[in-house]
């Protein structure tokens, strides 16, 4: 054989040769007294995630801004023997989320697995963002989740290890158009989150990033949007709902704790964004070119108008958004405590 031609075998070979020793190497744990904390847990992914790891009998601290929210998700998991601790954390103020960790470690003890879930999609054309939408974008899925780290990872270390759970998206490895301020940080999360797993594996600290495309967890009508909010509701509302492009929430938050137990370094969730992802690796120039003609279908800018930022409930339309097309979507909604009262408008 060619010299030319024995290299990749040979690259390939050590690359198959490393998975199997990292594999082999990450101890797989049980979560039962395990002392997990999510971010963002009130409602959505993080408490699907919080519902299963109380069923497997972690011990489990939800943080989030909204008090209410997270009372509704403790009353539930208590009322089905969850072990749980609620600490109201506003995730844009960096001295709460060191006041909430100092909160889990007396409440607890210990830190055991740390989940950063928390985030916040904001949609519309990039005529009509501005600088605070990704300022806002990077304090919450670059910055929270670092200071969450940093806390939380001396601890993890005096305990002889521990596990991070950093859910990024599709979005942190495909730049998609209209999400620019929310791919711009969660690209910043995936080069965080894997850097800190390359260092921190030899303490015995396995981090994992998960790259999840859409979820059907009801979170569409908490979503931000501007331009023509309407229409830019309708596109992302019904992609959220398209089975063969979305998973549901109870079958992602299974995947990602499966992750978590065996140490994995990343996991992608559903076959479409794998799809993408590799397509993006081997044709970066035709994705390009592929997302320039997606910009060209999706609504274009209005009047000053759309300046304004409105969430889901707020923006869909009956007309432009039926709900038989984002019944899947909609489904999860009060479910997975995202229903806030608001009902559709007349568009």
């Amino acid at each position: 054989m060619k010299k030319n031609q024995s290299l990749p075998l040979a690259f390939g070979a050590a690359a198959l040769m490393g998975w199997g020793i990292a594999r082999a190497l990450a101890p797989r744990i049980s979560f039962a007294g395990k002392i997990v904390v999510i971010t963002g847990g009130s409602r959505g992914l993080g408490l699907v995630l919080a519902r299963q790891l109380c069923e497997e009998g972690a011990r489990v601290a939800l943080l989030a801004r909204d008090q209410a929210e997270l009372q509704r998700a403790h009353d539930e998991l208590a009322a089905a023997g969850g072990d749980v601790a609620i600490i109201p954390c506003d995730l844009q103020e960096r001295g709460q989320i060191e006041e909430a960790v100092r909160n889990v470690i007396s409440h607890f003890g210990r830190i055991d697995v740390l989940i950063n879930n928390a985030g916040i999609i904001e949609v519309g054309p990039l005529e009509h963002m501005e600088r605070a939408d990704f300022e806002r974008a990077m304090q919450l899925h670059l910055w929270a989740p670092f200071t969450f780290m940093w806390e939380a990872i001396p601890h993890m270390r005096r305990s002889g290890g521990g596990r991070i759970v950093n859910i990024s998206s599709i979005g942190g490895k495909i730049a998609v158009p209209h999400l620019a301020a929310y791919c711009a940080s969660k690209f910043a999360l995936v080069g965080l989150s894997d850097s800190m797993r390359a260092e921190l594996g030899r303490v015995g600290i396995y981090v994992t990033t998960v790259a999840p495309g859409m979820m059907r967890t009801g979170s569409h009508v908490h979503a931000q949007f501007k331009g023509k909010h309407a229409a830019e509701f309708g596109w992302f509302a019904i992609s959220n709902g398209i089975p063969l492009l979305s998973i549901g929430a109870e079958r992602a938050a299974s995947q990602i704790l499966e992750a978590c137990r065996r140490g994995r370094p990343e996991i992608t969730l559903t076959l479409a964004a794998r799809a993408a992802i590799i397509g993006n690796a081997l044709f970066p120039s035709i994705t390009g070119h592929l997302m320039k003609l997606v910009n060209a279908v999706l609504p274009g800018p209005t009047d000053s108008s759309g300046n304004a930022t409105q969430s889901g409930s707020a923006s869909r339309s009956t007309r432009l958004t039926p709900t038989w097309m984002t019944g899947l979507a909609d489904s999860a909604i009060k479910r997975n405590n995202e229903s806030n009262g608001s009902s559709a408008s007349d568009l």
